[in-house]
């Protein structure tokens, strides 16, 4: 719909007998002859419902299809914001140029409000404080710590201690009818998590799409984390490590659906900055070229994306140096893990709240008739899945960018794991690890930021960067198969691993997420970034499923880095040079075009007495 005060220009032939009438952007479908509007309707068939597909970052929300960039030649597409007929196409022609440089933007006011300053700091703000210390942190080492404490040693037998001057260094279970080392049950853990993400992204991944389902969604989510975080206040003994392990899984799994559901949100508040907005303007009024527009477009997604990744890192710091008030004059008190998680969940819970009140409505349109909130995710996903063809680049970045995230994150995991073993749970020293890591990702995300603007450097060589250190670090692991003096078995090698991962890894986050934003077809958000949370978080089921395995057979750590590093180098190889953002981009505005031009129903019968209006 136009903006008050604004007529834009409608690119129709004189010789036109029919269109000659449209003065506005308003177009009804009682224009069938029309050959220069194309006059998408409503429906209610599954087909048609994938329209309404957005998905998930981490997480990780909108519908409306303005373009993340602009392609030719697009004539106009749909406002879904509208019931019946009155679909709108607004159609602008961006000045008087050749077809080839031709352009079409969705109406301005399509995707609701601009995104107001305290909108914005409220989505930073709770990033901030989803900063994953507590549930991905603290929370796995308390439960490998009591999980530890309970076992025993399988040499000396059931009731000895895993942590005996002459224990054997290995420590087991009662699992299943048998025994199983405790790492290998830390592992299942978060396989396990990962499984459970995965059915919530499939099964409600989508119908975020829909109405304020979304905005409900991660209230819910985070409530959950939060309770969860708050419930570790009555782990107090080994006899609980089962208690733990819930604890645990609840928390990490409620904390990895809210960061896919919160980034979804991402591209379409980029899209709705006043600097966006300022740009389409200016592209309408032919101010800047097509080049421009999308140069400048990307680099906003960018401005958002890393300042967002920065504020989680600014938030894993400030929270580590609140945890220090506790752990340090408390580092006695057989309690003292207990409330650090409590803190570190409270300073989530006040910054976080303020985004669930100051985020303006963008509501996606009403539930398919005959569709079912539990069902309609599904059916988008084996939509989207058949659409392949017709986006090559985006399916084959989600495909290698699971296999990516199953290798880093699985990689994390087990690193983790040897930390833990070597500085014996300690919440202090990993605070300390915590806080060298948290640093250097402040510097690196804002170094990185300001390298990408400065010589405006395309997202895609950015990420390759992050991808070489994604690589080297389960390489350095696997090191230490062959010696003890390198790979991660001394003090040194985890102090070098937390400053090179905050070097290097936090920034592989913002630009994997920009990736991804560039690959969806405006207006399916919430489907695409569902799948992308799909990779992101539950492709890692696969990876510490398989490493358990291997650990639990040959009782060395260790022995999980090939296969990680394997992952991770095979990943890296397809999206370097089989990914083509550029061309991906310009097929995912094509496939946004095209799916709302599919979209035929009969008009609304309270808008045919209007049919004559339109002169």
């Amino acid at each position: 719909m136009a903006r008050p005060g604004k007529q834009p220009l409608l690119d129709v032939p004189p010789a036109s007998p029919d269109c000659s009438r449209v003065r506005t952007t308003k177009v009804y479908s009682t224009f069938p002859s029309c050959s220069n509007f194309s006059v998408p309707g409503p429906s209610s068939s599954l087909a048609s419902s994938s329209r309404s597909s957005t998905a998930t970052v981490t997480g990780t929300m909108s519908h409306q299809f303005p373009p993340e960039n602009p392609h030719p030649p697009v004539d106009e597409l749909m406002d879904d914001t509208k019931e019946g007929s009155e679909q709108t196409a607004a159609v602008v022609i961006a000045r008087p140029v050749d077809q080839q440089d031709r352009r079409a933007l969705v109406s301005l006011d399509n995707e609701g409000p601009i995104v107001t300053r305290k909108e914005l700091w409220a989505y930073y703000l709770y990033y901030n404080g989803d900063n994953g210390v507590g549930p991905l942190g603290y929370s796995m080492t308390l439960f490998q710590g009591l999980a530890q404490a309970a076992g025993y040693d399988p040499v000396a037998g059931p009731g000895s201690s895993c942590s005996a001057p002459d224990a054997s260094g290995q420590c087991v279970l009662p699992w299943a009818g048998g025994s199983k080392a405790v790492n290998s049950i830390v592992l299942i853990a978060n396989g396990l998590s990962f499984m459970f993400m995965t059915l919530i992204f499939t099964t409600i991944g989508s119908a975020a799409d829909y109405g304020t389902f979304g905005r409900w969604l991660l209230l819910v989510l985070t409530v959950i984390c939060w309770a969860a975080q708050f419930g570790s206040m009555g782990l107090l003994g080994p006899a609980q490590w089962q208690a733990s392990m819930a604890l645990y899984m609840l928390g990490f799994i409620s904390y990895g659906a809210t960061l896919v559901f919160y980034a979804a949100l991402f591209p379409r508040l980029a899209r709705n900055t006043p600097h966006s907005r300022d740009l389409r303007e200016r592209y309408e009024r032919g101010e800047i070229d097509a080049a421009e527009y999308e140069r400048e477009e990307s680099l906003e997604k960018n401005r958002i994306s890393n300042i967002s990744t920065m504020h989680s890192n600014w938030g894993y710091l400030f929270t580590l140096l609140i945890n220090l008030s506790v752990l340090l004059p408390l580092q006695n008190d057989p309690k003292v893990d207990n409330y650090t998680i409590v803190l570190t969940n409270a300073y989530w819970v006040v910054l976080g709240i303020w985004w669930f009140i100051y985020q303006q409505p963008r509501p996606g349109p009403a539930l398919p008739k005959g569709e079912s909130y539990l069902t309609i995710g599904w059916k988008q996903i084996w939509q989207a899945c058949k659409q392949y063809r017709k986006l090559p680049y985006t399916f084959l970045y989600l495909f290698s960018f699971f296999l990516l995230a199953d290798g880093l994150n699985t990689t994390g995991t087990l690193v983790s794991i040897c930390q833990n073993d070597l500085y014996q749970f300690s919440f202090l020293q990993n605070t300390y690890l915590g806080l060298s890591q948290a640093i250097t990702s402040i510097i690196s995300t804002g170094g990185f930021w300001y390298i990408q603007r400065y010589w405006k450097i395309k997202t895609k060589p950015m990420f390759v960067v992050t991808n070489v250190f994604t690589i080297f670090i389960p390489l350095w692991g696997m090191i230490g198969l062959w010696t003890n003096r390198f790979g991660f078995h001394n003090s040194w090698e985890f102090w070098a691993y937390n400053v090179v991962f905050g070097l290097f890894q936090a920034p592989y986050y913002a630009f994997s997420q920009t990736m991804m934003a560039e690959l969806t077809p405006p207006g399916f958000d919430n489907m695409y970034f569902g799948l992308f949370g799909l990779s992101n978080r539950a492709s890692s089921m696969i990876g510490p499923n398989v490493i358990q395995a291997i650990i639990n057979n040959t009782g060395n750590n260790w022995d999980g880095f090939p296969f990680l590093f394997a992952l991770c180098t095979a990943a890296s190889l397809v999206i370097w040079f089989g990914v083509d953002v550029e061309t991906g981009r310009k097929q995912a505005v094509e496939f946004a075009r095209e799916q709302r031009s599919a979209v035929q129903a009969a008009p609304d019968p309270t808008d045919m007495d209007k049919k004559d209006r339109v002169a």
